[in-house]
């Protein structure tokens, strides 16, 4: 698994790195090709070792303690004692969309994240599930990878408002270069978006099933995150999270950007139903009857 990990990230950064080369030749030839080509390698190295704090910022998600957050925190602590881990740090979003996601390169840099409104709409058990399944990703290092394509994914849809505003307000000028920049631009604004879901395609929707299972076994209660899961569902589809960036949709244990367009470029999660169904039949091969 160790060595898959390596591989995908690999892939990630090298995707990258080409899209940003080959944009560069377009604008500037080989030249910019070669400064791109350099930016991305900082780019790389930025994403590898501080993406959790890029995604983390992105949410305003700050760092908590045990006198801030005592039953969050305990919870953390008693599950990643049951799973092996080491305590990761506990952080809370200020939204009142609820969900979580964990972040980090590895188990002992690892963050789990919980919104305001996930901690008003779940009981205790919930949150316990909730938690498991967050540890379990932390567990089998599915957090490096989906962090890495959330900050890579969110760096190209950049890439591509720029490029859309470029092809608008380049359209004054009259000289041949100027057009060929117009339809380079509307070019990268048309590809961008598909490099970002070839990305978002790395991260395997069965990562969400194996985190569902590993959230049970470590929590104890199965039956506690499959109705968590559908509290969460229903709650997102009315209140879906506005102010996000979609690129991190696959890091959240429900999609919270139900409802906004450009989401459903970025499904990675299974049907929640379908994961509801799994965990019935996980609770009664650990002797557990809903």
């Amino acid at each position: 698994m160790g060595l898959l990990m390596w591989l995908r990230t690999g892939l990630l950064m090298a995707i990258l790195t080409g899209l940003l080369m080959a944009i560069g030749y377009v604008f500037g030839g080989p030249n910019v090709a070669f400064l791109m080509f350099l930016f991305a390698m900082a780019f790389n190295f930025i994403t590898y070792w501080y993406s959790d704090k890029i995604v983390l910022g992105w949410y305003r998600a700050r760092i908590v303690d045990e006198f801030e957050a005592p039953e969050l925190y305990a919870v953390v602590r008693k599950l990643a004692e049951n799973a092996g881990l080491p305590m990761p740090k506990v952080a809370i979003i200020p939204s009142e969309t609820p969900n979580a996601f964990a972040t980090g390169r590895d188990p002992n840099h690892a963050v789990v994240a919980v919104t305001t409104g996930l901690l008003k709409l779940l009981n205790r058990d919930e949150l316990e599930g909730v938690i498991g399944h967050e540890l379990t990703h932390i567990k089998n290092r599915d957090m490096l990878i989906g962090t890495i394509a959330a900050a890579m994914a969110g760096a190209i849809i950049q890439l591509a408002y720029w490029a859309r505003w470029i092809a608008i307000f380049g359209g004054f000028g009259r000289d041949e270069d100027n057009a060929g920049n117009i339809l380079a631009a509307i070019l990268i604004a048309v590809l961008a978006p598909i490099a970002a879901i070839l990305i978002q395609a790395a991260v395997s929707r069965s990562r969400e099933f194996l985190a569902d299972e590993g959230g049970a076994k470590i929590s104890g209660k199965p039956h506690a995150l499959a109705s968590a899961l559908m509290k969460i569902e229903q709650a997102v589809r009315y209140r879906p999270m506005r102010n996000g960036n979609p690129a991190t949709a696959h890091m959240f244990i429900v999609n919270p950007f139900r409802g906004a367009s450009i989401a459903s470029l970025f499904s990675t999660h299974p049907p929640t139903e379908a994961r509801i169904e799994r965990l019935r039949k996980i609770a009664e091969e650990m002797g557990i009857y809903f």
